[in-house]
């Protein structure tokens, strides 16, 4: 059989494996608030995992090799600022996050959190939060679906707007099934193979290595990749050598963005008590080290790997970004790479499985309720939330069918604006007595429109 059969027969097991946890999500499933938010049952692991998971997307597995192979250790900064962010987000805003929002009505939306903490009685701050996560997550929604289609044509030579369906569609049916559970358990296995994908690969690549010193010494002295003018990176293992200081500053401040990430945060709210986020803390970091000293590994190795063996070395410019990939399909046998390269393919649909199901909650809970003042049953409420997943990947897909850089642009901004309109607010509303609900809505807007593109 050829490689590319492989490669298909191990997502297919992989898919298989994600529409099965989302049945078996179903038959958990009887209660609206369950569809959303799980019934707050999520135990510190699967909650970890899911959070890392749907935070990290490809960024951690093509995005950061790529950077740090054709850049440097200087590309680090980011992932110091992002382990810093993750860390605090699980220190300060975890714990409390988990009891103000049972005690605050049980909410089970941020918005819902934010209008019942402060009691706005004028539903403004809780329509203006739902509506911005709504603009934010409908464009990256799309842009997860762009990745999927690219992910699949650039892997399997495929048609685009087929594996866009595919993927699409698989993610889709899991969280339209069994919908918070089935989201937050597909995501601990999706971290899982994430996890093992990045500490194998770059095991076995040392060992496959003529002298596995090399790693050390061979990006400064020697050419490589986009390096082929005789004198290599000198300055490749250094941090800081052509780095300004405000550029240092600018990466580390990524990691303040974790605050306000309603994918993120939502796993905060559905964790079973929240003394057991000390634990998802402990869980979750070591997590996230690992994975991002495993994807450093892959850019140093690389490196040496594909000088020492030229035949397998990325000669197109624009395509330093998988040299993941093409480590896996070189060390591995077929069938064992497409299981590697399904870790890329759950970075994918875990983000954009989560963003689906906060968006459709936003939707239903913090619109329709408040238009709805008469109440809707749990049966309808449930219906309406799985249709609401169905119309938003319908409207992602159209605007991903021909990707414009208005889109995909717009996903650069996004983590700003969680960041910036949510992040303030949640910090606020768990350690400050004196906010209101007007300045909230001042700071929210301030920091969704200050993070959109001019």
């Amino acid at each position: 059989m050829s490689d590319n059969t492989w490669f298909i027969i191990a997502i297919i097991i992989y898919m298989l494996v994600m529409v099965l946890i989302g049945y078996w999500s179903y038959r958990k499933t009887q209660k609206y608030d369950e569809y959303m938010l799980g019934g707050r049952g999520l135990n510190p692991f699967v909650a970890a995992m899911s959070a890392g998971a749907s935070d990290m997307s490809g960024w951690l597995l093509m995005g950061l090799p790529g950077a740090l192979y054709v850049t440097g250790m200087s590309e680090l900064w980011i992932a110091i600022g992002l382990s810093i962010g993750a860390w605090a987000n699980w220190m300060f805003v975890a714990p409390r996050l988990r009891s103000y929002t049972e005690v605050s009505q049980d909410s089970i939306t941020l918005p819902s959190f934010f209008e019942n903490r402060l009691r706005d009685k004028s539903r403004a701050l809780r329509i203006i939060a739902a509506l911005i996560i709504i603009v934010f997550f409908t464009f990256y929604i799309s842009s997860g679906m762009v990745a999927g289609g690219v992910y699949w044509e650039s892997t399997f030579g495929g048609d685009y707007l087929t594996g866009m369906a595919i993927v699409a569609g698989v993610t889709v049916a899991y969280t339209f099934i069994g919908g918070f559970l089935a989201v937050s358990y597909t995501d601990a296995v999706q971290g899982t193979i994430m996890f093992f994908s990045l500490i194998i690969v770059p095991v076995v690549a040392i060992l496959a290595l003529s002298n596995p010193a090399d790693i050390f010494s061979f990006a400064a002295s020697n050419d490589y990749g986009p390096h082929t003018d005789g004198i290599g990176n000198p300055t490749y293992f250094s941090m800081i050598t052509g780095v300004s200081v405000a550029a240092i500053i600018g990466n580390i401040a990524w990691g303040l963005g974790y605050f306000g990430q309603p994918h993120i945060v939502v796993r905060f709210m559905a964790l079973r008590s929240p003394a057991e986020a000390k634990q998802g803390r402990r869980i979750g970091i070591s997590w996230m080290i690992l994975c991002l000293v495993g994807a450093t590994f892959v850019a140093m190795i690389s490196t040496v790997f594909f000088a020492q063996n030229p035949e397998y070395s990325v000669t197109d410019t624009n395509a330093y970004e998988s040299v993941f990939l093409d480590l896996a399909r070189v060390l591995f046998h077929p069938l064992i790479a497409g299981l590697v390269l399904t870790a890329v393919l759950a970075a994918i649909m875990s983000t954009m499985s989560s963003q689906l199901l906060v968006t459709a909650s936003s939707l239903i809970e913090d619109l329709l309720k408040v238009v709805k003042k008469d109440g809707l049953n749990q049966k309808t409420l449930l219906s309406l939330s799985r249709g609401t997943v169905i119309v938003l990947a319908v409207i992602a897909a159209l605007m991903a069918v021909n990707p414009s850089d208005s889109i995909l642009g717009l996903v650069g901004f996004a983590w700003a604006g969680f960041g910036s309109a949510f992040g303030p607010i949640i910090l606020a509303m768990l350690y400050w007595k004196r906010l209101n609900a007007p300045g909230a809505i001042a700071g929210m807007i301030t920091g969704a429109v200050e993070a959109l593109p001019v």
